[in-house]
């Protein structure tokens, strides 16, 4: 698989895999498979995968650790802290927490469930208000100073909290949202992490799957569907954002591609050290993913993107979960 720079030299596989919708706080009745994928993952050459503490809380690295421990030294992992999780527990409490000392609690916490010794990007999951960015960062210097992290990254940040964090410990990475449809970062964010030489890490680069094709306006998500809550997925916005679909599959069918293909590979044209981070549950839908390493749109279908009027409708989180972005 193709390699790409983010920031500091990390060199990662040009796609990585995000587990955040594996090992919920429920037994899974397909963990093996899902840890089966992960490896097989492995063996199709990506070597850059996502977890998170509060994934779970902590059985989604419960389960990455299991998967990559015998293929620990072949892969980097990314993990974060920033919730306000109790470490022993796992009760997450809601809102956000930074302090220097839960950090370092969480860290100890993700090194054994992960089954490692150290954490190669460790992220902050959402800015803390309460807390010093420089002190976040400060932790985080130590942290790399002892060998349990490598790289320091950071999650849906602002352009001030970046700057302040990487004055003190440069950032690896950023990992925000980024797509056809979620276009925002292209106004301040690309451009303060061009400056600083940070890479770019954009999660649901396919929409939430509406950028796959295959959620129409009649489509019933399941009731505990996080998308439900989403005002880019009300069915009056589904139908108002058909037109982004409807140009990406014309595209695709020039090239022979898919619409989730065409929008991961518009991302990876926009800049050499975006990396975009896609989650899936079936092996099928993972190689269809990664083929878009192999699509090359022309400079004639980027400007036909670039050029169109298309309008996306809905917010893309509910106006709680949008306050906590961009800090």
């Amino acid at each position: 698989m193709q390699k790409r720079k983010l920031g500091q030299g990390l060199e990662v596989s040009a796609l990585s895999l995000g587990a955040m919708g594996y090992g919920k706080a429920r037994e899974l009745p397909d963990r093996a498979e899902m840890i089966s994928l992960i490896r097989t993952a492995v063996e199709r050459g990506m070597d850059f995968f996502d977890t998170a503490e509060v994934y779970g809380p902590f059985t989604n690295e419960e389960m990455v650790g299991e998967a990559l421990e015998p293929l620990r030294r072949q892969v980097k992992i990314a993990t974060k802290f920033g919730w306000d999780v109790d470490p022993i527990t796992g009760v997450n409490h809601g809102g956000v927490n930074s302090k220097p000392d839960h950090i370092r609690r969480a860290v100890e916490g993700s090194l054994r469930r992960l089954r490692t010794d150290h954490i190669d990007l460790l992220y902050q999951h959402r800015v803390d208000p309460e807390v010093p960015m420089e002190d976040v960062a400060g932790v985080v210097r130590d942290l790399i100073a002892e060998g349990k992290v490598r790289w320091f990254g950071l999650s849906e940040a602002g352009a001030g909290s970046i700057r302040r964090a990487h004055a003190v410990q440069p950032v690896a990475a950023l990992q925000s949202e980024y797509s056809l449809w979620t276009r925002e970062p292209e106004a301040e964010i690309i451009p303060v992490l061009q400056e600083l030489g940070i890479g770019f890490v954009p999660f649901s680069p396919l929409g939430k799957g509406f950028l796959t094709g295959k959620i129409g306006t009649t489509t019933e998500l399941d009731k505990s569907d996080m998308r439900n809550g989403i005002p880019r997925f009300a069915p009056e916005a589904r139908e108002a954002n058909q037109t982004l679909i409807n140009l990406i599959s014309g595209i695709g069918a020039r090239r022979g591609a898919t619409p989730a293909q065409v929008a991961l590979a518009w991302l990876l044209a926009q800049k050499s050290w975006i990396v975009p981070l896609f989650g899936t549950r079936t092996l099928g839908r993972f190689d269809e993913n990664i083929g878009s390493l192999a699509v090359e749109l022309s400079a004639e279908d980027l400007r036909e993107i670039e050029t169109a009027d298309i309008r996306i409708k809905g917010a893309r989180y509910s106006d709680e979960h949008m306050r906590r972005v961009g800090l």
